[in-house]
């Protein structure tokens, strides 16, 4: 039963550290001072994402191509870098994101269909106790985003807000062009 939690939990970590959805969060949480929403849109789209490949496994990632979802989320990361690059343009001092629990909700649930992490998650449940490894994978990626927001938060205060926006914008559209390969 152990196994069940510390195998994906040690795999989802390994496996999130340092991935696009992380970055993604790193990212909106420089945006934004509402970080409790955001983490709230974030760990909601991994609960469902990762709910949703744990419980379906290979039926789900049979229904919808692998490469229309990475198109999708490509889309997205560039939309939001675009937004962001525009944003920083205009008004600096008013680059705080509207929402930002739809936003990190959007961009983490699109971003993480058809993501190793997913993926993962739902050949864990294939193996192990299903409620087990979710919690486990959870746990994973509920840590990761925190820290994420932490830094994205300690970043925010350390760094102009213009160079900020800039350099979010160009990872975001970065991000979204490496999901079209």
């Amino acid at each position: 039963m152990i196994q069940d939690f510390l195998i994906p939990f040690a795999a989802i970590s390994l496996a999130e550290l340092g991935d696009k959805t992380q970055l993604a969060v790193l990212c909106l949480a420089s945006q934004t001072k509402k970080y409790a929403q955001l983490l709230i849109g974030v760990i909601l789209a991994f609960m469902l994402a990762d709910g949703l490949a744990i419980i379906l496994g290979k039926i789900f990632s049979g229904l919808i191509p692998t490469n229309y979802i990475k198109i999708a989320a490509g889309t997205i990361f560039i939309t939001f870098g675009l937004i962001t690059l525009i944003n920083n343009k205009e008004e600096e001092s008013k680059c705080e994101l509207k929402k930002p629990f739809l936003s990190a909700f959007t961009l983490i649930f699109i971003s993480e269909m058809g993501d190793k992490t997913q993926i993962s998650a739902a050949l864990f449940a294939a193996e192990y106790n299903p409620f087990v490894v979710f919690f486990g994978v959870m746990l994973a990626l509920t840590i990761l985003s925190v820290l994420a927001v932490y830094m994205g938060k300690f970043i925010s205060t350390k760094i102009n807000k213009k160079t900020i926006n800039i350099i979010a914008g160009i990872l975001f559209i970065i991000i979204g062009i490496t999901n079209f390969f």
